[in-house]
């Protein structure tokens, strides 16, 4: 297979969680590359433990420049160096067809598909195909199962599986259900339901042992520069309660509170959504305990949240049992005058109220078969009361840029 002189060296980037199955991927794709001279390039290959058969006579893995010769004419290589200089000079230095990217250092593919996709020497030697997540179907429903009852408001530094998941799946154009072996028709229905609310574009499909066919993961061209920070369903959510339902701030005070904002993403999947608008703050006790009571049929919730008597634009990111709540900086409204006149005549488009400027809540959330009254009825008693408004009140969540909390973790 030729690559087109006039363009890039496709790319496909691999990521999955540990035991998923991306070394047995990876063995398979390069089994059967046909005519294809595959490059992968892996964090480490001591633990890939690329297939014996195809170890080229007299190479070994631990070659001085970290470069293995396969059987196939293929080439497996370490990630010795940064990313972005590794694959200037394998590009530099070998002839190959298609590059697979797979870094278990880094949590989801949108990190690696930006280093191909923003302007540098990387760019303009390479072009994204396809972003590819293995899943370890049992261990993935499993992390969204919900069971048990959830430890709340930690400090445990280690991000929770179903957080890694997410964040893999939301960026992917093609998601492996692998080990489907060891589920039931049920539970792979049940993965494909998952995957569709958060990621709807994802093409999904059940292996055994990541047997999959090559040509659906090397050059599928499935990959769209333009949208990998917009591929995530909670965003699909939120545009599309913005198509919907344009919103007008009156300046009078009243909360602009959209009970409509709801969407039926795929009738076959059953998977729906909502988003909740509020210019009145949460009670941040109350908003804490109705966070830590979210049903487990809500599989994902993501958004702003505006928490009384704190100036921090709070974001909100639940993934199954777990959730987190992360200060990401202040309301432009809290700010001294000089500089929220400037950063407001630099956002234009920023919606503003005359008395509360640009704070508000915007939630979404995804799931299946939940009973949108009742959640938008407690989150309704979650914001503070008129009495309230003005008070003191004090809560768990952080009140300085950067800091993040656990509001509920498996």
């Amino acid at each position: 297979m030729e690559t087109n002189s006039d363009e890039g060296i496709p790319v496909t980037i691999l990521s999955g969680s540990l035991g998923a199955g991306k070394t047995t991927l990876l063995n398979h794709l390069l089994s059967n590359a046909g005519d294809r001279t595959l490059a992968v390039l892996v964090n480490d290959m001591g633990t890939v433990n690329v297939d014996a058969d195809l170890v080229a006579e007299g190479s070994e893995l631990d070659i001085d420049d970290g470069v293995a010769e396969l059987s196939n004419g293929c080439i497996c290589c370490e990630l010795q160096d940064d990313l972005e200089t590794a694959v200037v000079r394998l590009a530099r230095d070998r002839s190959f067809d298609h590059l697979i990217v797979e870094s278990s250092g880094i949590s989801e593919p949108a990190p690696v598909a930006r280093l191909f996709t923003t302007e540098s020497r990387v760019a303009a030697l390479y072009d994204v195909d396809t972003l590819v997540t293995v899943l370890d179907t049992p261990a993935f429903l499993e992390a969204f199962a919900g069971e048990g009852t959830p430890q709340r408001r930690g400090s445990e530094d280690d991000r929770p599986l179903s957080d890694l998941l997410v964040e893999q799946v939301e960026v992917s154009n093609v998601v492996l259900l692998n080990k489907a072996d060891l589920c039931t028709d049920a539970q792979l229905e049940e993965a494909a339901e998952l995957v569709n609310a958060l990621q709807p574009d994802a093409e999904t499909i059940r292996t055994e042992f990541a047997a999959v066919d090559p040509d659906r993961l090397l050059g599928a061209g499935l990959f769209d520069p333009s949208r990998v920070n917009d591929l995530p369903g909670w965003k699909r959510a939120l545009e599309s309660a913005d198509d919907d339902h344009e919103h007008e701030d009156h300046g009078d005070g009243h909360d602009d509170d959209s009970h409509h904002d709801h969407r039926h993403p795929d009738e076959v999947y059953g998977v729906t959504s909502f988003v909740y608008r509020r210019r009145r703050p949460f009670h941040p006790e109350r908003f804490a305990a109705f966070l830590e009571d979210l049903p487990p049929v809500i599989v994902r919730a993501k958004g702003t949240a505006w928490i009384a008597d704190n100036d921090m634009r709070v974001a909100i990111a639940q993934a199954g049992p777990s959730i987190r709540a992360t200060a990401q900086g202040p309301w432009i409204a809290s700010l001294p005058e000089i500089e929220r006149d400037m950063y407001r005549s630099n956002r234009r488009d920023l919606a503003w109220h005359d008395e509360h400027g640009d704070r508000r809540t915007e939630l979404v959330f995804i799931g299946t078969e939940y009973d949108e009254s009742a959640l938008r009825a407690a989150l309704e008693d979650a914001l503070v009361t008129d009495k309230e408004w003005a008070a003191a009140l004090e809560g768990p969540f952080p009140d300085e840029q950067g800091d993040e909390i656990v509001v509920r973790e498996p």
